[in-house]
């Protein structure tokens, strides 16, 4: 067992250090398993877990999502954001900052994509707070750490792949996201807050009262929201209140942001082709790296690894505190160098019967596992919205790494929330029954 973990992981080390694409990685690593250490031929075993794992009803929310989320990221919604929050964070501790914490919640509850949520609302944003002489780090720390909130906050393509692979209510989990990421929000306005009346206002890093706007200017611009909040309402309403199932939802909502973009002024046939095929490229990728997990999960299996594993920890008597600890650091060792949709499927093919065994909720695990991705997407050398972030700023890694310290804590601390209070994420899918 021990030479087939070191085999394993050093295969897969080389193959993704390499170069190699990631579904191929993890197909090469389960042949070579399979192949040394087993005693059934892989070709008819790939060919079984790529078939099982290409098709399926759940898996076609998927495709459905991330269309939505490629027309929304191109019409010209995230300006829409900007223009009706500005006016009502004026009064704040923080002011404008907070528009990249909730312009990012929003954008992340129809977009489901971290980098794209990052993109798009920090095009926006920085040179704005920039001009207006607010703290740069702060900018920085607040548009990469909320916008991870695309993974969390439903609908989420991540917890769509993790209830395909542990075979987990789609629609439970979606909801058990909710509460979650409302917590995320709300430690991160809350620090702001305190930064802004602590350290902000002291040193003029804070910036400017704005000039006041009429109640009736507020209003008129606060109803460019009204058809985000209708197309995040009726998603989640259909799915929530039974009348429809992840997938239905999914296409209404591809053609609600049909109607959004086109209501913007947004939307034609260059949008239309650009946003189909971006959305098939993204959808493709996803789905290869699902069947490449599922044939590793497999490999694996047969080769008697995850139960041996899963042995040895349980006969370390750790209890489901300290598993949790060390998982958590596990996992954050392999976020640095693996992109959120691998890390969950090699994760699930490894240590779901550990999981299972020390009797952890799985829906409840599975927003653990999503929180602990949004911290991978923020930490080096491998976090994709330091690299977006980046691009838009020009500022080197370690930088814009150190902006984002104070939340990636505050994600920390909401694990331990969740871990003290797990009734957070299980209230809502409890209610569901």
């Amino acid at each position: 067992m021990l030479t087939l973990s070191l085999v394993t992981i050093l295969a897969l080390a080389l193959l993704l250090g390499g170069g190699v694409w990631i579904a191929f990685a993890l197909l090469g690593t389960g042949w070579i398993a399979l192949t040394f250490f087993g005693s059934f031929e892989p070709g008819p075993i790939l060919a079984s877990d790529f078939w099982g794992a290409s098709y399926g009803w759940d898996l076609t929310a998927l495709p459905m999502f991330v269309w939505m989320g490629e027309i929304l990221f191109r019409s010209g919604l995230a300006d829409n954001m900007f223009r009706a929050l500005a006016p009502w964070l004026n009064r704040l501790p923080g002011r404008l900052l907070h528009s990249n914490i909730i312009g990012s919640g929003l954008f992340a509850a129809v977009c489901g994509s971290s980098a794209a949520t990052c993109a798009t609302v920090g095009k926006m944003t920085l040179p704005e707070l920039e001009r207006r002489d607010y703290d740069s780090n702060l900018a920085i720390g607040t548009l990469a750490s909320a916008s991870t909130l695309g993974l969390l906050i439903p609908p989420s393509i991540m917890m769509i792949v993790y209830g395909v692979v542990t075979e987990q209510s789609i629609s439970r989990l979606f909801i058990a996201g909710i509460l979650p990421g409302l917590l995320l929000l709300g430690l991160f306005m809350t620090y702001l807050i305190g930064w802004s009346l602590l350290v902000g206002a002291r040193q003029g890093r804070a910036g400017q009262a704005e000039a006041r706007m009429p109640l009736m200017s507020k209003i008129r611009n606060s109803a460019q929201l009204i058809p985000l909040l209708v197309l995040i309402g009726g998603i989640l309403g259909s799915i929530y209140g039974g009348l429809a199932s992840p997938t239905e939802a999914a296409a209404v909502g591809v053609v609600l942001s049909m109607l959004i973009a086109r209501g913007n002024g947004h939307f034609n046939k260059t949008i239309f082709l650009d946003s189909l095929f971006a959305a098939l490229r993204t959808a493709c990728m996803i789905a290869f790296i699902i069947a490449g997990a599922s044939f590793l999960s497999s490999a694996l299996s047969f080769t008697q690894l995850p139960m041996q594993l899963a042995n040895h920890i349980a006969a370390m008597g750790l209890s489901p505190t300290m598993l949790l600890v060390v998982l958590t650091l596990f996992l954050l060792v392999l976020g640095c160098f693996l992109d959120g949709i691998s890390l969950i499927l090699l994760v699930t093919s490894i240590i779901m019967p550990l999981i299972e065994g020390a009797g952890i909720d799985l829906i409840w695990f599975g927003i653990y596992l999503v929180i602990v991705v949004e911290m991978s997407q923020i930490t080096p050398p491998v976090g994709f919205n330091l690299f977006v972030i980046q691009g838009l700023t020009g500022k080197d890694i370690i930088t814009i790494t150190r902006a984002t310290l104070p939340f990636f804590l505050l994600m920390i601390f909401a694990v331990v929330l969740l871990h003290l209070f797990p009734e957070i994420v299980l209230y809502l899918p409890q209610a569901m029954n």
